[in-house]
């Protein structure tokens, strides 16, 4: 699966997706507010140029939109955490 299948699958594979990532990061040493905000830079980049997958991400990218910068990093904690293992 590249990933662009991934980014675009189902709800629990998208999670387990971005939970690998926040598991990756953590174990080299990056600290979970710097996990945070890139995790803020990529809901940016899938918000602006990848069409949601799933009903989910439609909601995020909804919320997103409609959020200042400061919710945004509220919702990219959120979901770091709602992600991680």
């Amino acid at each position: 699966m590249n990933l662009m299948d991934k980014v675009n699958s189902d709800w629990d594979t998208w999670k387990n997706f971005l939970g690998q990532a926040v598991e990756f990061a953590e174990e080299i040493g990056i600290p979970r507010d710097r996990i945070a905000l890139l995790a803020q830079q990529a809901g940016e980049v899938l918000a602006e140029s990848i069409p949601p997958g799933n009903p989910e991400q439609q909601v995020l990218k909804e919320l997103w939109k409609v959020s200042d910068q400061q919710e945004k990093l509220v919702l990219a904690q959120i979901m770091t955490k709602l992600c991680r293992r």
